[in-house]
This record gives C-alpha cells, sequence and structure tokens, in this order.
C-alpha cells in the first residue's frame, strides 16, 4: 500500500525527536522512499547519521549545503513528496509555518510543498495551552494542515498533561490514511458489521462462536483508507479498532439488529462481516432453564435475521454485502441466500479448507453475485479486503 510513496519527515527541536527515528524505520519497512528534513535544532536531540542510515537518504538540514544532488534540493524535493509529516513540532516551527516565514531548510521545503501536511505538536504543556501557539494551531488548519493532538501524560519536564507527542504508530497511520490509496470512497458511508455475538444464559454461561473479527477490521480499515466515512458494529474481540471510524460495541444479536438498522437508512453500502449466534435463550429464560439428572435444559429461540430485514428494506442505491460460511455445498447453498436474501453481493468460504474461516490471518472466498462468482487463491484477510472493495467499487 505504501511503496514507492515519498514521505518526507521534518523533525523540530524536541526531546521526542528519538521517536521519528522508529517511525522512518517503519515506512522503510513498508518500502516508502523516506527524506528526513532536521532543524539545527533538532540536531541537539537526535543525530542525522541515525535518519541517514534508516532512509537511506541524506538528512537536510542547511539550507546552502552543496553537498547533494540536485533533485533533493528544497523545491525539487517538495515536487516529488506525497505527504509531509512535521513531528515533533515546537512551538517555534508552529509559529513560523503559521505566519510564512522560512529563513531555513525545513521550513522552505514545507512552504513548497503542496501536499498533504501533517503536523504533532510535543511541548510543555503550559506552551501548548498558550493562546499564541493555539492560535497558530488553527491558523495550519485553515490553511489545510491536519493537526494530531497531543497525549497527555508525565512530560520529560516533569509536568504533567497534554503536550505529550502520540506513539509512533498513530503517527504512521496518519501517513498511511493520507496516501495508501487513492479516496475513491471518499463521501461514501460504510457500515460494518465484525466479530462475535453472545447470547447470555445465566450470569456465566453464554452461546457464542469462534469469530475474531479479523475479517471485519480489515473491511473497515480499508474502507477508511479509501476515503469513505466508516461505522464499525463490532462484537467483543482481542482487537484495535482501525483509527479514523465510528465504532460501536455490542454483545448480543439483538444490540448489532438495533444498531445495525438504526443506521442503516444512511449508509451507501453495508458489509455484514459479522457472525451473529443463531439462537437465544427465549425471553423467559430463567424458568425455562431446568437442571435433571445433572443436565441442563434451555429453550432457545431464533435471532433476529440481520440481512433479511436488510434485504427488504434497501434502497436501489444501496450495496449490501453478506458472508456465507459453509461446510457444504458452499455454492449452492451461498447463491440461495444471495437471493432469499435479496443480495448485492455475498462473500462464499468453506470454514473446512485450510486457511480459511475463523482464526486465521488468511482466508479463501468466493465473491457472488446474480451474474458471477469469483473465485480467489488463499490470500492474507488484508488482500481479501481490498478485492473485496474492489469489486464493490466496480459495481456501485
Amino acid at each position: 500500500m505504501l511503496k514507492g510513496k515519498n514521505v518526507v519527515l521534518a523533525v523540530t527541536g524536541s526531546i521526542a525527536a528519538y521517536k521519528i527515528a522508529n517511525l522512518a524505520s517503519m515506512l522503510k519497512k513498508k518500502e516508502c522512499n523516506v527524506t528526513v528534513l532536521m532543524t539545527e535544532n533538532a540536531t541537539n536531540f537526535i543525530n542525522p547519521i541515525t535518519f541517514e542510515t534508516l532512509t537511506g537518504n541524506k538528512c537536510l538540514i542547511d539550507t546552502f549545503d552543496r553537498n547533494f544532488q540536485f533533485n533533493v534540493e528544497h523545491v525539487s524535493l517538495a515536487k516529488q513528496t506525497d505527504v509531509v509529516m512535521i513531528a515533533p513540532a515546537s512551538a517555534n516551527v508552529i509559529g513560523k509555518l503559521a505566519n510564512g516565514i522560512a529563513d531555513d531548510m525545513l521550513t522552505t521545503t514545507i512552504m513548497a510543498c503542496e501536499c498533504k501536511k501533517i503536523i504533532s505538536p510535543a511541548m510543555n504543556t503550559h506552551m501548548f495551552h498558550n493562546p499564541i501557539v493555539q492560535d497558530n494551531l488553527k491558523k495550519l488548519s485553515h490553511y489545510g494542515y491536519e493537526v494530531i493532538q497531543p497525549d497527555s501524560g508525565y512530560l520529560a519536564c516533569g509536568d504533567i498533561g497534554d503536550g505529550k507527542m502520540p506513539s509512533e504508530q498513530v503517527l504512521f497511520e496518519a501517513i498511511e490514511r493520507e496516501v495508501a490509496f487513492e479516496k475513491d470512497l471518499a463521501g461514501k458511508h460504510v457500515l460494518v458489521t465484525a466479530g462475535p455475538t453472545i447470547e447470555r444464559l445465566d450470569p456465566v454461561r453464554f452461546l457464542s462462536n469462534h469469530s475474531t473479527g479479523k475479517m471485519g477490521y480489515a473491511i473497515a480499515k480499508h474502507c477508511m483508507l479509501r476515503g469513505a466515512k466508516v461505522t464499525l458494529v463490532t462484537g467483543k474481540t482481542s482487537l484495535t479498532p482501525p483509527p479514523y471510524i465510528d465504532v460501536v460495541p455490542i454483545e448480543s444479536a439483538k444490540e448489532m439488529f438495533d444498531a445495525v438498522t438504526s443506521r442503516f437508512d444512511e449508509q451507501d453500502i453495508v458489509i455484514k462481516a459479522a457472525a451473529v449466534a443463531d439462537y437465544r435463550p427465549a425471553k423467559v429464560a430463567d424458568e425455562k432453564m431446568k437442571k435433571k439428572d445433572g443436565e441442563l435444559s434451555i429453550e432457545l429461540e431464533r435471532t433476529d435475521d440481520i440481512l433479511k430485514y436488510l434485504g427488504e428494506h434497501k434502497r436501489d442505491d444501496q450495496f449490501l454485502c453478506g458472508f456465507s460460511m459453509e461446510t457444504e455445498n458452499m455454492l449452492e447453498n451461498s447463491k440461495a441466500k444471495l437471493e432469499k436474501k435479496n443480495l448485492d453481493m455475498i462473500v462464499a468460504n468453506n470454514v473446512k479448507q485450510e486457511g480459511a474461516g475463523f482464526g486465521t490471518d488468511t482466508n479463501i472466498v468466493t465473491f457472488i453475485t446474480k451474474d458471477d462468482a469469483i473465485e480467489l487463491p488463499v490470500m492474507s484477510k488484508d488482500d481479501v479486503a481490498k478485492n473485496l472493495i474492489d469489486t464493490i467499487k466496480a459495481r456501485i
């Protein structure tokens, strides 16, 4: 997703500068071309050789340094850059950029860049909340900069409060979101369901399944990276939800039904990847649970059929995709579900196949529509998500 992307990391004078070495390494592992700009003050916190070793590119500091190739001079560098991240961003550099001051290699290059610019302030909490700094950040937002709000915590100066630069993962995700894909889903609203539902039998026991949510989370992230406004309705999983999406946590099938149907009208695309429990205890479960000869007897009832309801109520301009996990007659059963539930597409897989189903990092799926069936080889769930959204995008 990031292979060949040109990323400029602009590092200013802050103790948090050391974190950018790890960020540069993370980007290089994804095959980005990374160039680091530093202010003179930043070199007091981390040596430029560190960045040159990690990126394979000269670290640029002095505007008048003649010891570099012309094609990385500040204007030429600006022309080839896909995204700039200023992190850590000191109050000094924030003030310069907000007021058009370009007096070193870092500020002149950023001023010349027409690409997206992301800025991550890092400083003492009292300095961060200074109204002048806040006004400068608002001004940068007005000019199109994306401002990443600092974390709150123990600062290097000993104070506790806002001003701590977020983790390298947060910074990486901001860059990834900007350049990983073309924003061909911009303006679209997408709802994805993921994970298992659970139906409580009593205060201790419940009915559920082995779903880990990996497939649904991968789909939600991919839609976000392509510019969609994403809502993720998710059962309990061990996964961290993707950033920049609205997360709606649920537990039971009824809670998922209510969460999905109450938001359905505003969606352009709905993808139900959750594995919903088919049964729940009857409404008077406490009275129906009987223990006889050491065995527990429970009266069950069917849970709400979310896909069936959505298929009955979807508009012509909405796209509805479901998942079909089968153990036999996969194509026949999945095609029948597609027709019965009025879906635009169903993603079918055989959970008995090695590399497919619950708990794996891979999947083997077939995309089925009324017109055709596209069988994919075994691939990562991230790649399945990409292929799925490509296929849906071609049909909407």
